[in-house]
């Protein structure tokens, strides 16, 4: 007798004979029980198509919410943008520098934004005020005096002497053309002071 065959053939029947037996067991043989199972199971899909409907109106509702939310930031946005281009400080006009009027008076050359015109103030000292970022009349005509002080207490014990309390007012006359003002007050002043 070949064995290679019978063996197969005995595990096939051992197979059979196991699975007849678990189904036995198991309670495969009821057919009751699977079909409450399947009205369970369709109750049950009946019951997520339900919930998937709920959740896809509120899906489309919250959708709806972000649009009137997105369009009432861009109006916000809009309506900021607005209110901040009606307080934001009006454009100054600059003060175009006039050399002839300026040599007319002074009788020399008079550069644009020379710190020199200014009494009291020489080469030296405008090149102080240039390392602080005051370089124009204007810039000049807006600083303190305690800023003007700090500028020369940075250059050391040799500007001591000097007093900046009429330059931004003298700065100020440069810078908006008042030539004649200008020198009328250097003429009352001693060194600027």
């Amino acid at each position: 007798m070949n064995w290679c065959i019978l063996i197969p053939l005995l595990v096939g029947a051992i197979c059979a004979l196991l699975g007849y037996l678990l189904g036995k067991l198991l309670g495969g043989g009821n057919c009751d029980d699977c079909e409450e199972r399947v009205a369970k199971l369709e109750a049950d899909l009946a019951t997520c198509r339900k919930a998937r409907t709920a959740l896809e109106a509120d899906l489309s509702a919250s959708k709806n919410r972000a649009s009137l939310l997105q369009a009432d930031l861009t109006s916000a946005k809009t309506e900021n943008a607005n209110l901040a281009a009606s307080f934001a400080a009006p454009a100054v006009a600059l003060i175009p520098f006039n050399a002839d009027a300026a040599k007319a008076v002074f009788g020399k050359k008079i550069k644009q934004d020379d710190l020199t015109v200014v009494e009291g103030i020489g080469p030296k000292i405008q090149e102080l005020f240039h390392n602080h970022d005051v370089k124009t009349w204007k810039a000049l005509s807006e600083c303190s005096v305690e800023k003007c002080q700090s500028v020369l207490d940075s250059g050391g014990d040799r500007f001591k002497v000097h007093k900046p309390g009429t330059w931004p007012a003298q700065a100020k006359f440069a810078y908006e053309g008042k030539w004649a003002e200008l020198l009328k007050w250097q003429d009352e002043l001693d060194g600027g002071k």
